[in-house]
């Protein structure tokens, strides 16, 4: 792997027809976050490392092409998917071993977040070498912020199995977090995932679909699980990207007096691990905390 990056010296990115020299870079794994859709969504930083690496590593290079030719960038990409991760990744291994720089990139957005480079990076902080997240643009974070939906506490659960009945169980599981949840979803599957939800979660949960996200046609539309899978049952050809957002459920968390009554209540009647599983189903706070806190409950009344 010693030609892929074909801009010889001249390792620079272009601004509003400016030429700006790019750095090199310290040896590493570079992770650098792409635009999701509008390429104007990119750092500064992120255009230095992408001209400055000494290897770009990304999922499509036709994708990645289309980014470097808009900033003058003549670093050539390297492929590295899941369909190819077996041979690719050794390779971007043994770079970062002959002291290298690779940066990687998906086709939009972070990297790892429901993409292949996640085994990349494992593999490289396993052998010791240095990762460093360039951050950017994240499409779970941009829906998050135009949904309206609660936004101090969050759960990013990429995609559902594509199966109604691994989804309504998955679902089933994440039911009681008590945070706002994420999902990416395809669009010809968004109308039976919004049913299997509205079924599971309940019909009156807020939640949001988001389309497009910083595209032309981007489109917010916020409702009930139940109305917005009416409106979806409705469109014959839903088209783009999506990510859609659940709200939490509205009484989750029961106030801390409550919940020491909860568990008073229950130990009266039930073992303490018994007691402590049946009050993470009323609460869903987690089942080991309440098991400990059961047993300082009775260290103290004795």
């Amino acid at each position: 792997m010693s030609d892929e990056h074909t801009g010889g010296g001249a390792r620079s990115f272009r601004l509003h027809n400016t030429t700006v020299p790019a750095r090199p870079l310290e040896p590493a794994l570079y992770l650098v976050a792409t635009p999701i859709g509008n390429l104007g969504d990119i750092t500064l930083r992120a255009l230095e490392t992408l001209a400055g690496a000494d290897v770009l590593a990304c999922e499509d290079t036709r994708v990645t092409r289309v980014l470097l030719d808009r900033y003058g960038i003549q670093n050539r990409p390297f492929a590295y998917h899941e369909h190819n991760a077996d041979e690719a990744g050794p390779r971007l291994l043994q770079a970062l071993e002959a002291g290298r720089s690779v940066a990687l990139v998906s086709d939009a957005g972070t990297p790892l977040v429901s993409d292949p480079g996640y085994r990349l990076a494992l593999q490289a902080i396993e052998a010791g070498y240095r990762v460093v997240p360039i951050p950017g643009a994240s499409a779970p974070l941009a829906a998050l912020v135009g949904s309206g939906l609660p936004n101090d506490a969050f759960f990013f659960a990429g995609f559902l199995p594509a199966k109604d009945k691994g989804r309504r169980d998955r679902l089933a599981e994440l039911a009681l977090v008590p945070a706002t949840l994420i999902f990416f979803e395809s669009p010809h599957r968004i109308a039976a995932t919004l049913a299997a939800a509205a079924d599971v979660l309940g019909g009156e949960r807020k939640a949001a679909v988001c389309r497009e996200l910083t595209k032309t046609f981007e489109e917010f539309r916020r409702g009930t699980l139940t109305e917005l899978a009416a409106f979806y049952d409705k469109v014959d050809n839903v088209k783009g990207e999506i990510v859609w957002l659940v709200g939490r459920p509205e009484e989750t968390v029961a106030a801390e007096a409550d919940v020491e009554a909860i568990l008073s209540d229950l130990a009266r009647s039930m073992p303490t691990a018994k007691a402590a599983a049946e009050a993470a189903r009323i609460t869903g706070l987690p089942r080991k905390d309440l098991y400990q806190r059961l047993l300082d409950m009775k260290e103290r009344h004795g």
